[in-house]
């Protein structure tokens, strides 16, 4: 426990009871020395002065006893001035700066526990959050960020509660969509989507479809296979772009998968023109048995999720009556949309489907801001990426955190652990994503002692100061005080292990960490509508009339 923890700021609970005694003591003996001279109403008055101020002391300390002990790091961390640029008025700057249309100043991020001032994120940060679990990220964090986004918003999750939470309000604003292939939510496929819209005529887009396939099948500490698996994904690559050319459903590349000898695929890319693409294809078909049966078994298990009928069913048209189709190109060139992209967080099979409408939905939005004055959007859309690690594992997340939110693209991206994060974008790619983001936030929960000490570094130093004190028994009244002090940290691993719900640990690009306390949805300013669209849309009895 570092020092700042031990003590309470410039006097411990222990000293400053000390005080209070001593006051009590030195007050009896004024009393007796005014009640001997006859004062008796001045040695009264002496003595409720006296009982005043150390009844005040004790209500302080009482006081202080009660708040976190972390509470006593504030203010040694940030000061008024490393934080104005996140206050209410210094994030409205930011977004007059911006000309950003926003009701907002920003991302709402907590109150400061010092000086109890709220804290923005501007509409040009990028977020990321570690909270370790049940420490109350989805209240204080994601559903505020969802209910207060002003433009488009997209919500990753593996549950549904910020569905159940925020639809209500959203639903107000503009349309709303709930992607749940794999009913975490109980929603109907009413609509679809198709995937091979974000491929459209472009094979490097259908080699980025097959390597979301491909990435997230494959488990964190397998090896890839340095010839079948590459093979495998640029094979699987052409015939999804066969499969777009040809106006067929996503299905059908895996349908090819299983006839390596149905040359299909390459006449379809040889009719459009793609004489490259469908060499590289034909090569696999005609290689000599051994060869092919490996690419095209690999690149059948990267497909795998393609014969799930609860997932397809959502990214097909079907042979029932028909049903409206999501564009994901319209959606970004609106600001009002919402959509929620669910998947489970232990089977798979949907999440390469969410990690490619999350991806189309950014590149539709990131095209939509180059074209716009500024080169960003004139209203903010806001990327909620909850569970990120396991519903939307994106590999090309670390370089977007660099310019993104320079195009109006605010992205907050929500983990449970670090480790949680390396096994998606590796050691480098994790620490670079980190460097990225604007806004950092660690809300608690963590056992990770190499992540908490990298945090206890980043805090400052200051010098607590010790008393030593020696005495004589020989010689009464005589002896010496010696003051000394040392270096050392604020916060060290301990005190941010220890960290309490309702405490966060912020950091912001060019200025000391701050400790804020969080602010859970039903204590801000959309309580009662959150309220009404949890009445409305969570499971248990629906509130009628």
């Amino acid at each position: 426990m570092s020092a700042t923890t031990r003590r309470r700021g410039t006097h411990s609970s222990r000293e400053i009871l000390g005080g209070v005694l001593l006051t009590a003591a030195v007050g009896g003996v004024l009393l007796a020395v005014f009640a001997e001279l006859g004062e008796t109403l001045t040695a009264v008055l002496i003595m409720a002065a006296l009982c005043t101020v150390g009844a005040v002391a004790l209500a302080a300390v009482r006081l202080r006893e009660r708040r976190p002990v972390i509470d006593r790091t504030a203010r040694f961390l940030a000061g008024p001035r490393d934080v104005a640029p996140l206050t209410t008025s210094g994030a409205a700057a930011t977004a007059e700066r911006l000309g950003a249309r926003a009701r907002n100043p920003g991302v709402f991020i907590g109150r400061s526990v010092r000086r109890n001032r709220e804290l923005w994120g501007s509409w040009e940060d990028m977020h990321m959050d570690i909270w370790g679990p049940r420490t109350g990220k989805t209240a204080a964090r994601a559903i505020p960020a969802a209910v207060s986004a002003p433009g488009a918003l997209v919500v990753t999750s593996n549950k549904r509660d910020i569905v159940d939470a925020t639809r209500g309000l959203r639903e107000k604003r503009g349309p709303v969509w709930v992607f749940d292939p794999q009913n975490q939510a109980g929603e109907q496929p009413t609509w679809w989507w198709n995937p091979l819209s974000f491929v459209g005529d472009n094979i490097v887009k259908g080699v980025m479809l097959a390597s979301f396939f491909s990435g997230i099948n494959r488990q964190s500490h397998a090896r890839s296979d340095a010839y079948f698996e590459p093979a495998a994904q640029e094979l699987f690559g052409a015939l999804l772009l066969a499969a777009s050319l040809d106006g067929q459903p996503v299905t059908r590349a895996l349908t090819w998968l299983h006839r390596p000898s149905d040359d299909t695929p390459v006449r379809i890319l040889r009719a459009h023109g793609h004489d490259r693409v469908a060499e590289g294809a034909e090569l696999v078909i005609t290689a000599p048995g051994p060869q092919r049966a490996g690419v095209f078994g690999t690149a059948v298990q990267m497909a795998s999720p393609l014969a799930a009928p609860d997932v397809t069913r959502w990214v097909t048209p079907g042979s029932g009556p028909r049903r409206p189709e999501f564009r994901h190109a319209d959606f970004a060139n609106r600001d009002d949309g919402t959509i929620y992209l669910l998947s489970e967080e232990t089977n798979r099979a949907a999440a390469p489907l969410i990690l490619t409408l999350t991806s189309a939905l950014a590149y539709s939005l990131e095209g939509r801001a180059i074209l716009s004055p500024g080169g960003r959007l004139p209203v903010p859309a806001v990327f909620v990426l909850d569970e990120a690690a396991n519903v939307c594992p994106w590999h090309e997340l670390p370089f977007l955190y660099s310019h993104y939110g320079s195009r109006g693209i605010v992205m907050m991206t929500i983990l449970q652990s670090w480790a949680q994060g390396v096994a998606v974008w590796g050691e480098h790619g994790m620490a670079s994503m980190w460097s990225a983001a604007n806004v950092r936030v660690y809300g608690g929960g963590a056992a990770d002692t190499r992540f908490l000490g990298d945090l206890a570094q980043a805090s400052p130093r200051f010098e607590p100061r010790t008393r030593s004190v020696t005495t004589r028994l020989a010689t009464p009244f005589s002896g010496s005080l010696t003051m000394s002090s040392r270096e050392e940290q604020v916060l060290d691993t301990a005190d941010l292990g220890a960290m309490p719900r309702g405490r966060a640990l912020v950091q912001v690009s060019g200025a000391p960490p701050t400790l804020v306390r969080t602010v859970p949805w039903w204590q801000g300013p959309h309580a009662e509508e959150i309220k009404e669209s949890l009445a409305a849309y969570a499971p248990g009895p629906r509130r009628t009339g």
